[in-house]
Protein backbone atom coordinates (compact mmCIF):
# COMPACT_ATOMS: atom_id res chain seq x y z
CA UNK A 1 0.00 0.00 0.00
CA UNK A 2 1.28 3.70 -0.69
CA UNK A 3 1.82 5.83 1.87
CA UNK A 4 0.28 9.41 1.84
CA UNK A 5 2.05 12.52 1.31
CA UNK A 6 1.81 13.67 5.20
CA UNK A 7 4.63 16.36 4.68
CA UNK A 8 2.64 18.24 2.02
CA UNK A 9 3.84 22.19 2.38
CA UNK A 10 1.45 25.01 3.26
CA UNK A 11 1.75 28.93 4.77
CA UNK A 12 -0.28 30.11 7.54
CA UNK A 13 -0.43 33.51 8.74
CA UNK A 14 -0.44 35.03 12.22
CA UNK A 15 -3.34 34.40 14.33
CA UNK A 16 -4.14 35.72 17.85
CA UNK A 17 -5.32 33.80 21.03
CA UNK A 18 -6.76 35.74 24.26
CA UNK A 19 -5.05 34.51 27.60
CA UNK A 20 -6.57 32.36 30.07
CA UNK A 21 -8.59 33.50 32.95
CA UNK A 22 -6.59 33.91 35.92
CA UNK A 23 -8.25 30.26 37.64
CA UNK A 24 -7.09 28.74 34.48
CA UNK A 25 -3.82 29.46 34.69
CA UNK A 26 -3.75 28.88 38.77
CA UNK A 27 -5.04 25.53 37.51
CA UNK A 28 -2.50 25.04 34.69
CA UNK A 29 0.46 25.75 36.98
CA UNK A 30 -0.43 23.45 39.30
CA UNK A 31 -0.46 20.90 36.45
CA UNK A 32 2.88 21.53 35.27
CA UNK A 33 4.49 21.18 38.90
CA UNK A 34 2.56 18.15 38.85
CA UNK A 35 4.28 16.96 35.25
CA UNK A 36 7.43 18.87 36.70
CA UNK A 37 7.78 15.51 39.75
CA UNK A 38 6.30 13.14 37.02
CA UNK A 39 3.01 12.69 37.84
CA UNK A 40 1.62 13.43 34.45
CA UNK A 41 4.44 11.72 32.62
CA UNK A 42 4.09 8.34 31.28
CA UNK A 43 7.20 6.86 28.75
CA UNK A 44 5.70 3.73 26.69
CA UNK A 45 7.27 1.00 24.77
CA UNK A 46 5.62 -0.51 21.60
CA UNK A 47 4.01 -4.39 22.66
CA UNK A 48 4.64 -7.64 20.72
CA UNK A 49 2.54 -6.73 18.04
CA UNK A 50 4.73 -3.88 16.56
CA UNK A 51 7.54 -4.05 14.27
CA UNK A 52 10.37 -5.80 15.47
CA UNK A 53 14.32 -6.68 14.28
CA UNK A 54 14.69 -2.96 14.10
CA UNK A 55 18.33 -1.41 13.28
CA UNK A 56 20.16 1.04 16.04
CA UNK A 57 18.56 2.13 18.76
CA UNK A 58 14.62 2.87 18.67
CA UNK A 59 14.04 6.47 18.27
CA UNK A 60 12.51 8.24 21.26
CA UNK A 61 9.51 10.53 20.73
CA UNK A 62 7.59 12.86 23.05
CA UNK A 63 4.65 14.33 23.31
CA UNK A 64 2.87 17.26 25.41
CA UNK A 65 -0.55 17.82 25.69
CA UNK A 66 -3.04 21.03 26.49
CA UNK A 67 -5.20 18.75 28.34
CA UNK A 68 -5.50 15.28 29.67
CA UNK A 69 -5.43 11.72 27.65
CA UNK A 70 -9.27 11.48 29.16
CA UNK A 71 -10.44 14.28 27.66
CA UNK A 72 -12.78 12.76 25.29
CA UNK A 73 -12.17 15.27 22.79
CA UNK A 74 -8.61 17.22 21.04
CA UNK A 75 -5.79 15.12 23.35
CA UNK A 76 -7.46 12.08 23.64
CA UNK A 77 -6.87 12.44 19.96
CA UNK A 78 -3.27 13.34 19.80
CA UNK A 79 -2.44 10.17 22.28
CA UNK A 80 -4.31 8.32 20.04
CA UNK A 81 -1.92 8.82 17.40
CA UNK A 82 0.75 7.99 19.41
CA UNK A 83 -0.09 4.61 19.93
CA UNK A 84 -1.21 4.28 16.31
CA UNK A 85 2.83 5.23 15.78
CA UNK A 86 3.75 2.62 18.75
CA UNK A 87 1.59 -0.15 16.69
CA UNK A 88 2.66 0.60 13.56
CA UNK A 89 6.79 1.16 14.15
CA UNK A 90 7.15 -1.19 17.37
CA UNK A 91 10.43 -1.42 18.69
CA UNK A 92 11.79 1.38 16.54
CA UNK A 93 10.06 3.95 18.69
CA UNK A 94 10.06 4.97 22.15
CA UNK A 95 7.63 7.25 23.08
CA UNK A 96 6.73 9.13 26.21
CA UNK A 97 4.20 11.71 27.22
CA UNK A 98 3.38 15.02 29.48
CA UNK A 99 -0.16 16.18 29.82
CA UNK A 100 -1.74 19.01 31.71
CA UNK A 101 1.06 21.56 30.62
CA UNK A 102 -0.10 25.05 30.13
CA UNK A 103 0.55 27.19 27.52
CA UNK A 104 2.39 29.88 27.65
CA UNK A 105 6.19 30.74 29.35
CA UNK A 106 5.63 27.68 31.74
CA UNK A 107 6.14 25.30 28.59
CA UNK A 108 9.66 26.63 27.61
CA UNK A 109 10.96 24.62 30.37
CA UNK A 110 8.81 21.63 29.36
CA UNK A 111 10.45 21.77 26.23
CA UNK A 112 14.03 22.07 27.25
CA UNK A 113 13.62 18.91 29.48
CA UNK A 114 12.34 17.12 27.19
CA UNK A 115 14.97 17.68 24.54
CA UNK A 116 17.78 17.38 27.29
CA UNK A 117 16.53 14.28 28.00
CA UNK A 118 17.77 12.95 24.74
CA UNK A 119 14.21 12.79 22.73
CA UNK A 120 15.18 12.64 18.96
CA UNK A 121 11.62 14.64 18.11
CA UNK A 122 9.12 16.12 20.26
CA UNK A 123 5.01 17.19 19.11
CA UNK A 124 3.84 20.22 21.25
CA UNK A 125 -0.34 19.81 20.46
CA UNK A 126 -1.60 23.09 21.22
CA UNK A 127 -0.84 26.80 19.83
CA UNK A 128 -0.13 28.87 22.44
CA UNK A 129 3.42 26.40 22.87
CA UNK A 130 4.88 28.17 19.34
CA UNK A 131 6.70 30.54 21.10
CA UNK A 132 8.17 28.70 23.73
CA UNK A 133 8.77 25.41 20.92
CA UNK A 134 10.68 27.65 18.92
CA UNK A 135 13.13 29.22 21.33
CA UNK A 136 13.56 25.47 22.37
CA UNK A 137 14.33 24.48 19.18
CA UNK A 138 16.89 26.80 18.37
CA UNK A 139 19.36 25.68 21.27
CA UNK A 140 18.84 22.36 20.20
CA UNK A 141 19.49 22.08 16.50
CA UNK A 142 20.13 17.99 16.84
CA UNK A 143 16.68 17.60 17.90
CA UNK A 144 13.38 17.94 16.15
CA UNK A 145 10.35 19.35 16.67
CA UNK A 146 6.56 19.28 15.11
CA UNK A 147 4.10 22.06 16.28
CA UNK A 148 0.28 21.22 15.72
CA UNK A 149 -1.73 24.69 14.56
CA UNK A 150 1.34 26.85 14.38
CA UNK A 151 2.71 28.93 11.66
CA UNK A 152 6.34 29.67 12.31
CA UNK A 153 9.13 27.26 11.78
CA UNK A 154 12.98 26.86 12.07
CA UNK A 155 15.09 24.80 10.72
CA UNK A 156 14.60 22.05 12.83
CA UNK A 157 10.90 22.92 14.00
CA UNK A 158 8.13 22.18 11.55
CA UNK A 159 3.92 23.10 11.97
CA UNK A 160 1.09 20.69 11.18
CA UNK A 161 -2.76 21.33 11.51
CA UNK A 162 -5.48 20.01 8.53
CA UNK A 163 -8.94 21.45 7.35
CA UNK A 164 -11.37 20.64 9.58
CA UNK A 165 -13.39 23.30 7.99
CA UNK A 166 -14.32 20.71 5.48
CA UNK A 167 -15.64 18.14 8.12
CA UNK A 168 -17.05 21.44 9.68
CA UNK A 169 -19.24 22.25 6.66
CA UNK A 170 -20.55 18.75 6.97
CA UNK A 171 -21.84 18.91 9.91
CA UNK A 172 -23.74 21.91 9.70
CA UNK A 173 -26.11 20.47 6.99
CA UNK A 174 -26.33 17.90 9.76
CA UNK A 175 -27.36 20.23 12.53
CA UNK A 176 -29.62 22.55 9.97
CA UNK A 177 -31.42 19.37 8.86
CA UNK A 178 -32.81 19.01 12.55
CA UNK A 179 -33.24 22.13 14.13
CA UNK A 180 -36.99 23.69 14.71
CA UNK A 181 -36.22 26.73 15.69
CA UNK A 182 -33.46 27.72 13.13
CA UNK A 183 -31.18 29.11 16.04
CA UNK A 184 -28.09 26.81 16.63
CA UNK A 185 -25.77 27.13 19.42
CA UNK A 186 -22.07 26.96 19.15
CA UNK A 187 -19.73 26.57 22.18
CA UNK A 188 -16.16 28.10 21.31
CA UNK A 189 -12.75 28.87 22.77
CA UNK A 190 -11.09 31.60 21.33
CA UNK A 191 -11.57 33.47 18.79
CA UNK A 192 -8.34 32.97 16.35
CA UNK A 193 -8.48 32.27 12.63
CA UNK A 194 -8.64 28.49 13.25
CA UNK A 195 -12.15 28.88 15.69
CA UNK A 196 -13.64 31.10 13.51
CA UNK A 197 -12.99 29.29 9.50
CA UNK A 198 -14.68 26.41 11.24
CA UNK A 199 -17.66 28.74 12.69
CA UNK A 200 -17.50 29.62 9.41
CA UNK A 201 -18.00 26.67 7.58
CA UNK A 202 -20.46 25.48 9.98
CA UNK A 203 -22.68 28.02 9.17
CA UNK A 204 -22.63 27.59 5.44
CA UNK A 205 -22.98 24.14 5.63
CA UNK A 206 -26.47 24.49 7.59
CA UNK A 207 -27.44 27.45 5.32
CA UNK A 208 -27.09 25.10 2.36
CA UNK A 209 -30.07 22.90 4.00
CA UNK A 210 -31.94 25.72 5.75
CA UNK A 211 -31.49 29.16 4.76
CA UNK A 212 -33.48 30.38 7.68
CA UNK A 213 -30.66 28.85 10.24
CA UNK A 214 -28.28 31.81 12.91
CA UNK A 215 -25.36 30.34 14.85
CA UNK A 216 -24.83 32.19 18.12
CA UNK A 217 -21.74 31.95 19.53
CA UNK A 218 -20.67 32.15 22.94
CA UNK A 219 -16.80 32.23 24.15
CA UNK A 220 -15.56 30.54 26.72
CA UNK A 221 -11.97 31.74 26.74
CA UNK A 222 -11.36 27.70 27.61
CA UNK A 223 -10.00 25.03 25.35
CA UNK A 224 -10.98 22.93 28.67
CA UNK A 225 -13.06 23.52 31.24
CA UNK A 226 -16.39 20.96 31.49
CA UNK A 227 -18.05 23.47 33.89
CA UNK A 228 -17.86 26.52 32.07
CA UNK A 229 -18.43 24.66 28.08
CA UNK A 230 -21.50 23.08 30.35
CA UNK A 231 -23.11 26.28 31.47
CA UNK A 232 -22.08 28.01 28.43
CA UNK A 233 -24.82 25.59 26.27
CA UNK A 234 -27.15 25.70 28.81
CA UNK A 235 -26.80 29.49 28.24
CA UNK A 236 -27.62 29.24 24.42
CA UNK A 237 -29.92 26.35 24.99
CA UNK A 238 -32.34 28.37 27.13
CA UNK A 239 -32.11 31.40 24.74
CA UNK A 240 -33.75 29.36 22.35
CA UNK A 241 -31.09 27.52 20.37
CA UNK A 242 -32.32 23.48 19.94
CA UNK A 243 -29.02 22.68 18.54
CA UNK A 244 -25.64 22.71 20.08
CA UNK A 245 -21.95 22.30 18.25
CA UNK A 246 -18.74 23.15 19.48
CA UNK A 247 -14.71 23.75 19.49
CA UNK A 248 -14.28 22.80 22.70
CA UNK A 249 -12.16 19.62 24.27
CA UNK A 250 -15.25 17.43 26.67
CA UNK A 251 -18.57 16.27 25.89
CA UNK A 252 -20.36 18.55 28.48
CA UNK A 253 -21.97 20.21 25.94
CA UNK A 254 -23.69 16.94 24.82
CA UNK A 255 -25.23 16.79 28.85
CA UNK A 256 -26.67 20.54 28.43
CA UNK A 257 -28.57 18.91 25.47
CA UNK A 258 -29.87 15.56 26.52
CA UNK A 259 -31.53 17.43 29.62
CA UNK A 260 -33.54 19.85 27.63
CA UNK A 261 -34.26 17.55 24.72
CA UNK A 262 -31.71 19.07 22.49
CA UNK A 263 -29.43 17.75 19.67
CA UNK A 264 -25.41 18.35 20.07
CA UNK A 265 -22.29 17.81 17.46
CA UNK A 266 -19.11 17.18 19.20
CA UNK A 267 -15.32 17.95 17.89
CA UNK A 268 -12.24 16.39 17.93
CA UNK A 269 -13.13 12.32 18.16
CA UNK A 270 -16.65 10.60 18.24
CA UNK A 271 -18.57 11.34 21.41
CA UNK A 272 -22.03 9.50 20.89
CA UNK A 273 -21.58 7.36 23.97
CA UNK A 274 -21.56 9.83 25.91
CA UNK A 275 -24.91 11.87 24.39
CA UNK A 276 -26.62 9.13 22.34
CA UNK A 277 -29.77 10.43 22.66
CA UNK A 278 -29.00 14.08 21.36
CA UNK A 279 -25.92 13.10 18.93
CA UNK A 280 -25.92 14.33 15.85
CA UNK A 281 -21.93 13.65 14.39
CA UNK A 282 -18.97 15.47 14.80
CA UNK A 283 -15.51 16.24 12.74
CA UNK A 284 -12.91 14.21 13.86
CA UNK A 285 -9.12 14.00 13.73
CA UNK A 286 -6.56 11.25 12.75
CA UNK A 287 -3.24 11.99 14.00
CA UNK A 288 -1.22 8.65 13.13
CA UNK A 289 -0.15 8.66 10.14
CA UNK A 290 1.46 12.28 10.41
CA UNK A 291 2.82 10.84 13.49
CA UNK A 292 4.62 7.63 12.08
CA UNK A 293 5.37 9.19 8.58
CA UNK A 294 7.54 12.22 10.90
CA UNK A 295 9.15 9.10 12.91
CA UNK A 296 10.06 7.71 9.92
CA UNK A 297 11.71 10.65 8.27
CA UNK A 298 13.77 11.25 11.70
CA UNK A 299 15.17 7.69 11.20
CA UNK A 300 15.83 7.77 7.73
CA UNK A 301 17.38 10.78 8.28
CA UNK A 302 15.18 12.72 5.53
CA UNK A 303 12.65 14.64 8.20
CA UNK A 304 12.65 18.55 6.91
CA UNK A 305 10.91 21.77 8.57
CA UNK A 306 7.67 21.66 6.41
CA UNK A 307 4.41 22.79 7.44
CA UNK A 308 1.79 20.11 6.76
CA UNK A 309 -1.72 20.79 6.20
CA UNK A 310 -3.81 17.75 5.82
CA UNK A 311 -7.37 17.25 5.11
CA UNK A 312 -9.96 14.76 4.11
CA UNK A 313 -8.25 13.71 0.90
CA UNK A 314 -5.50 12.03 2.96
CA UNK A 315 -7.98 11.13 6.18
CA UNK A 316 -6.40 13.34 8.79
CA UNK A 317 -9.83 14.67 8.99
CA UNK A 318 -12.96 12.96 8.90
CA UNK A 319 -16.70 12.88 9.92
CA UNK A 320 -18.17 10.45 12.43
CA UNK A 321 -21.09 8.67 11.11
CA UNK A 322 -24.13 11.10 10.79
CA UNK A 323 -26.87 9.73 13.17
CA UNK A 324 -30.11 8.52 11.91
CA UNK A 325 -31.96 10.99 13.60
CA UNK A 326 -30.71 13.35 10.71
CA UNK A 327 -33.61 12.68 7.58
CA UNK A 328 -32.14 10.36 5.34
CA UNK A 329 -31.95 12.44 2.24
CA UNK A 330 -29.39 14.84 4.03
CA UNK A 331 -27.15 12.47 4.93
CA UNK A 332 -27.22 11.56 1.07
CA UNK A 333 -27.02 14.65 0.41
CA UNK A 334 -23.80 15.24 3.03
CA UNK A 335 -22.25 11.97 1.82
CA UNK A 336 -22.61 13.54 -1.99
CA UNK A 337 -20.70 16.85 -0.92
CA UNK A 338 -18.44 14.87 0.95
CA UNK A 339 -17.31 12.97 -1.71
CA UNK A 340 -17.07 16.18 -4.39
CA UNK A 341 -14.53 17.91 -1.56
CA UNK A 342 -12.69 14.71 -1.24
CA UNK A 343 -12.33 15.22 -5.01
CA UNK A 344 -11.43 18.74 -4.96
CA UNK A 345 -14.77 19.52 -6.80
CA UNK A 346 -16.30 21.80 -4.18
CA UNK A 347 -14.66 23.80 -1.01
CA UNK A 348 -16.37 24.47 1.95
CA UNK A 349 -15.67 28.51 1.25
CA UNK A 350 -16.69 28.53 -2.65
CA UNK A 351 -17.92 32.07 -3.17
CA UNK A 352 -20.37 34.12 -2.80
CA UNK A 353 -19.69 34.24 1.29
CA UNK A 354 -20.30 37.52 2.49
CA UNK A 355 -19.71 38.66 6.36
CA UNK A 356 -22.01 39.70 8.86
CA UNK A 357 -22.37 42.91 7.56
CA UNK A 358 -23.27 42.04 3.95
CA UNK A 359 -19.85 43.13 2.59
CA UNK A 360 -18.57 40.63 -0.06
CA UNK A 361 -15.26 38.38 1.26
CA UNK A 362 -15.19 35.79 -1.35
CA UNK A 363 -16.96 36.72 -5.42
CA UNK A 364 -19.45 34.16 -6.63
CA UNK A 365 -17.45 31.11 -8.06
CA UNK A 366 -14.13 31.76 -6.57
CA UNK A 367 -12.65 29.76 -3.82
CA UNK A 368 -10.07 31.53 -1.69
CA UNK A 369 -6.27 30.51 -0.88
CA UNK A 370 -5.34 28.86 1.97
CA UNK A 371 -3.14 31.78 3.23
CA UNK A 372 -6.58 34.05 3.14
CA UNK A 373 -8.54 31.17 5.40
CA UNK A 374 -5.94 30.94 7.65
CA UNK A 375 -5.61 34.31 8.11
CA UNK A 376 -10.00 34.41 8.56
CA UNK A 377 -11.02 37.39 11.26
CA UNK A 378 -14.50 37.83 10.19
CA UNK A 379 -17.50 35.87 10.71
CA UNK A 380 -20.57 35.21 7.52
CA UNK A 381 -23.81 35.93 7.48
CA UNK A 382 -25.98 34.38 9.89
CA UNK A 383 -23.30 34.44 12.83
CA UNK A 384 -24.56 36.36 16.17
CA UNK A 385 -21.95 37.27 17.91
CA UNK A 386 -18.72 39.47 17.46
CA UNK A 387 -15.48 37.85 16.06
CA UNK A 388 -13.19 39.15 18.33
CA UNK A 389 -14.77 37.65 21.42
Amino acid sequence: MTTPDYRRPFHRRQSHRRPWSQIAALLAVLALIAAACGSSSETTEAGDDGASGCDGEPTKAAFVYIGPVGDAGWTKRHDDGRQALEASLGDCVETSFLENVPEGAESEAVFERLAREGNDIIFGTSFGYMDQMLAVSEKFPDVKFEHATGFKTSDNMGTYFGAAEEARYLSGMAAGAVTETNKIGYIAAFPIPEVLRGINAFTLGAQRVNPDVTVDVVWTSTWFDPVVEKEAAEAVLSGGADVVAQHQDTASAGEAATAVGAYWLGYNDDMSRFAPDAWLTAPVWDWGPFYTQAVEDVRAGSWTSDQYYGNMADGMVTLSEVSDTVPQDVRDQIEAVKAEIIAGTFAPFTGPVNDQSGTEMVAAGETPDLGTLLGMDYFVEGVVGSPAG
